[in-house]
């Protein structure tokens, strides 16, 4: 039966006012996003009083489309597949961030083998080769090709040898650690915690630059969600989210706590996306 239903909700037919479906951009390995989004379920489903289940999606688009065709509603976003959601579902709004992501930051990372250096200033990377992370991900492409353009006057096309798009971050790493790929721009929490867990891609990948702070990732709700599961949801899961304390839980995001967001504070990112004809 429970297969039954998600298929159901894969199809677009109405998920029930049971069951608080959402998702997340999968910006990570997929088995550790299932790890960490299974214990964010139970938590809400212990604060909200409702089934809540987490779905997997294989891209950032797709993390979108499922909010617009309401197979979730609600999503753990980026800065740009925030506005993008809110945008496919007006009325929707932000509700929560991590405490990090008023001020987040992309890391452009470098090949060891490749002699670039730390630095304080933009780098000159002119013909090596360069990989995004995915093409809709707010630190993984909008913001580093906003300095990119700012610091140089060049389009990536133009600047580096190859541009490519890895997916996710942790790919970003590996084909940066690798040498597939000379340079690459990743999310600076991600590579912290590569850092932290010891893994020897960052021996062979070094942080060169980092961008100015931007705010980033939020948990965005679609407007009807009061209609179906009661009036004053939203902010009731706004207060759960914004209400987590368990030390592991937020360390798997890795935040130190999430805190108040609104739709207001993401228009520096939908400014920045139709200045580069990301969304129209």
């Amino acid at each position: 039966m429970k297969r039954l239903l998600f298929c159901l909700m894969l199809l677009g037919a109405p998920a029930g006012a049971q069951t608080l479906y959402f998702s997340a951009i999968p910006d990570e390995d997929e088995t550790r996003l299932i790890e960490r989004f299974g214990a964010v379920a139970g938590y809400l489903e212990a604060e909200l009083d409702v089934d809540v289940e987490y779905v997997p999606v294989k891209s950032y688009a797709a993390a979108v489309t499922a909010f617009r065709n309401d197979q979730i509603q609600l999503g753990w976003f980026g800065g740009l597949s925030g506005v993008q959601a809110r945008i496919a579902v007006p009325g929707s709004r932000a509700i929560a961030q991590g405490a990090e992501d008023e001020t987040f930051v992309t890391y452009f990372i470098a090949n060891t083998d490749t002699g670039l250096q730390p630095s304080d200033t933009f780098p000159d990377l002119a013909g090596h080769s360069f990989t995004f992370g995915a093409q809709t991900s707010t630190s993984g492409r909008l913001m580093p090709e906003f300095w990119i353009r700012e610091s140089t006057g060049q389009s990536p096309e133009a600047l580096f040898s190859d541009v490519g798009f890895s997916g996710d971050h942790g790919q970003t790493l590996r084909l940066v650690a690798s040498g597939a790929y000379d340079v690459g721009a990743m999310n600076f929490t991600v590579y912290d915690r590569a850092v932290a867990d010891g893994l020897a891609e960052v021996d062979q990948a070094r942080v060169i630059w980092q961008t100015p702070p931007y705010p980033d990732y939020n948990w965005t709700i679609r407007e009807d969600v009061d209609a179906r599961f009661g009036e004053g949801f939203a902010d009731k899961v706004q207060a759960a989210l914004i209400g987590m304390q368990d030390e592991a839980l937020l360390a798997s995001f890795p935040r130190d706590a999430f805190i108040r967001a609104d739709n207001a504070l993401y228009q520096p990112i939908e400014d920045t996306a139709r200045a580069l004809d990301i969304i129209d």
